[in-house]
Parts: C-alpha cells; sequence; structure tokens
C-alpha cells in the first residue's frame, strides 16, 4: 500500500499568501494631503548641486514617500549654455513656466523648489521645516501588479467632487543617478542626483460624482534604465485647468 501525505491547511494558505504578496506592491497616501517637493534643477547651473544635495539628504528622513514625497523635474533652457543635461526635457521646463502663470511661484528659475504647490526659498536653512498639517484631501491608492505592470488605482473624498474630471500624473523617479560634467558652468564635477523625473505621463480621467470611491486603470508607464541604482513610482492627482496637486502617493518600485 502506498502511503499518503497531506499538507495542512495553514500551509496551503500561506504559498497562496506569499506568492500573491511578491506580485503586488501597494502605496496608499493618509487623508491629509501629502507634503510635495519640486526641485526645478539643471546640470549646467553652478547654483544648483547644492538644491540638488539638499534633495538627496531627504533620503534618510522618517517619512518618505509617506508623508513627503520629492521630485526633481531637470530643465532644459540651461541646455544652450553648454552643457546638454541628459535629464531634462522641454516638458519638464515648460511645467515650471505653467506654474509662474498659475500663480504658484514668482519667476521661472533654478534651482527653484515648490512645496504643496507654492514657492519655497526655505530649502537651504536645516532648520527650517515644512508644516507638520496639511488640509484633508482624501486617500490615493495605488495596487502595482508586478506580473502585467498595471496599475490599479482608486481615490476617496470625503466630500463629493464637483469637477468633472481629474488630470492623473504617473511618473517614474530615479534614485543614486551621477554625471561627469565635461562642460559648462560645472565642468571637471561629478554630479549626484536622487528623485529625478526620468518618465512623467498624465491622463485625464473622468469622474463619476456619485460614486464615493473613482476607479482608474492603467500601464505602468516606460521604465527608463538611465543608470539608477533604485527606481521609485510616484503618483499624484490635479484639476485639469491647473498643475496644483491635490493629492499625492508613491514608494519604491
Amino acid at each position: 500500500m502506498s502511503a499518503k501525505f497531506y499538507l495542512p491547511m495553514f500551509s496551503v494558505l500561506l504559498v497562496i499568501i506569499c506568492s500573491q504578496s511578491v506580485l503586488a506592491k501597494d502605496y496608499s497616501s493618509k487623508n491629509s494631503a501629502t507634503h510635495v517637493i519640486e526641485l526645478y534643477t539643471s546640470e549646467g547651473c553652478s547654483s544648483c548641486p547644492p538644491a540638488d544635495q539638499w534633495l538627496s539628504q531627504l533620503k534618510s528622513k522618517s517619512g518618505l514617500f509617506t508623508k513627503f514625497i520629492p521630485m526633481a523635474f531637470h530643465v532644459d533652457y540651461w541646455n544652450q549654455l553648454g552643457w546638454i543635461d541628459r535629464f531634462s526635457n522641454k516638458a519638464n521646463s515648460q511645467r515650471q513656466y505653467q506654474h509662474q502663470q498659475q500663480g504658484h511661484i514668482s519667476q521661472v528659475y533654478t534651482p527653484g523648489v515648490m512645496l504643496n504647490n507654492k514657492e519655497w526659498r526655505g530649502w537651504h536653512r536645516s532648520r527650517q521645516a515644512w508644516p507638520n498639517d496639511q488640509k484633508k484631501a482624501g486617500i490615493l491608492k495605488v495596487n502595482h501588479n508586478t506580473d502585467t505592470n498595471q496599475l490599479n488605482i482608486s481615490y476617496s473624498t470625503d466630500s463629493k467632487i464637483i469637477e468633472p474630471s481629474l488630470q492623473l500624473n504617473i511618473a517614474i523617479l530615479g534614485i543614486g543617478l551621477s554625471n561627469e560634467i565635461q562642460h559648462g558652468e560645472n565642468r571637471g564635477r561629478v554630479l549626484k542626483h536622487d528623485f529625478v523625473v526620468l518618465n512623467h505621463q498624465q491622463h485625464t480621467t473622468r469622474i463619476n460624482s456619485e460614486l464615493e470611491q473613482q476607479h482608474w486603470q492603467l500601464e505602468l508607464p516606460t521604465f527608463p534604465d538611465s543608470g539608477q541604482q533604485q527606481s521609485a513610482l510616484v503618483v499624484w492627482l490635479s484639476t485639469t485647468d491647473s498643475q496644483a496637486i491635490i493629492q499625492a502617493t508613491g514608494g519604491y518600485l
């Protein structure tokens, strides 16, 4: 008679749970608005490296991606002055100009830092921190299926959304980047960067005001290989007529 072996039920459940956790990553904001830092910078700007270094030190700050999210947008308007920043693009420059047009910043310059949709010059004063409390902005959740690269996104608020549509932004960030600068104002320096926006996509999404929770499904944007040590995903919402960020979430991929 051949022996029969039975696998205990709790072991089967453990295998299923473990296999599911490997295939998905979840990111979620709090109900209060996540602090968002936008740095506008360029490798062709001699005053930008201190701001890049300041942004990099946020990697070790408690609350990264859960309480605050840093992003570095490399602009291209310095490229004509001797050095082409390989992380720069026209869309990043346009974003900064639009912030000015919408009254979020007084002028376009580098390094330019924005905190919670407003110009912020306190970044270089190490003791000056951003506010502890933010207004309620709803909960933004992202489920990333790492097997199919599908993003399942949901957004719920305490109050009814009156906007007919929202702008859904998805960005891939590069952490641990470096570049040897051969020309321009930073010639001879090796510049290091973190939280660099490598790919940014925008999608206009319709709102069903009768639902308490909005749902969207999108594909993860192209994953650029720029030599980064780590990559991160950031998702944020804004209205269709303003770049002001309503709510954001994200984390390491």
